[in-house]
């Protein structure tokens, strides 16, 4: 794993975080974020909240 590679994986660490930070606080986003129905539901929500959790950290 290069430098690069291990910096876009502990970002994406932090970013799965504050999100789950974020969706403990609030009843509302916990039930946005449970009525996702794929991947691609839960990213775009993310996004949304201005979280960036799609890009897998080896992806450039």
């Amino acid at each position: 794993m290069s430098k690069k590679d291990y910096e876009s994986f502990i970002y994406k660490i932090d970013q799965l975080n504050k999100l789950v930070e974020l969706i403990n606080k609030s009843p509302e986003k916990y039930k946005l974020f449970i009525s996702c129905k794929t991947h691609d539901d839960v990213v775009k929500l993310a996004k949304h909240w201005g979280y960036e959790i799609g890009r897998r950290w080896g992806e450039s």
